[in-house]
């Protein structure tokens, strides 16, 4: 299962730092499956992907740039096919995919948690120098969720507020 690359744009790429807009907006996901805030109202894109086994399903993503960072978003109901008995492998197997992005090509650090009905890992990594991607990632039954935040701060503030805004249903 593919997932896109986090785009890195002029605004995320700005070594300066912008003003937070002071106004953040709830975002009700595809099937209000959870919402998350994002200081901004994002682009809403749905990818067309498929299982291992070839059986297609979309994949939400929401992309938002603010303040000199990036805001991603994405969640996807898998389909039967997709083996979702061991949470912890299929979120290994997204964090792989993502740490292609960062320039060791590994996590700088992880930490997993275990849920009733899944799991869910926090990851930090360098892209390059000066700017890092955070992610959260999670699996509850067949519900995929992944927060992405890209900037040269992921402990400040504003990706704390990201990451703490989720609300699963």
């Amino acid at each position: 299962m593919a997932l896109p690359a986090i785009a890195l744009t002029g605004a995320a790429q700005a070594q300066g730092r912008l003003a937070i807009p002071a106004k953040w907006y709830v975002v009700k996901v595809e099937d209000d499956a959870f919402t998350v805030e994002m200081p901004g109202i994002p682009d809403h894109r749905v990818i067309s992907d498929a299982s291992a086994r070839g059986t297609p399903f979309a994949l939400h993503s929401y992309s938002l740039e603010s303040g000199g960072f990036s805001y991603l978003v994405q969640t996807a109901l898998y389909p039967p096919d997709v083996d979702v008995a061991q949470p912890r492998r299929v979120l290994q197997a997204s964090l792989d995919g993502r740490a292609q992005q960062l320039a060791s090509r590994r996590w700088d650090r992880t930490d997993w948690r275990e849920l009733g009905t899944g799991a869910t890992v926090e990851a930090v990594g360098t892209v390059r120098a000066g700017t890092m991607l955070r992610l959260l990632t999670l699996l509850k039954e067949r519900r995929y969720v992944s927060l992405a935040f890209l900037g040269a701060n992921v402990d400040g503030s504003e990706a704390n507020r990201f990451f703490k805004s989720l609300k699963l249903k």
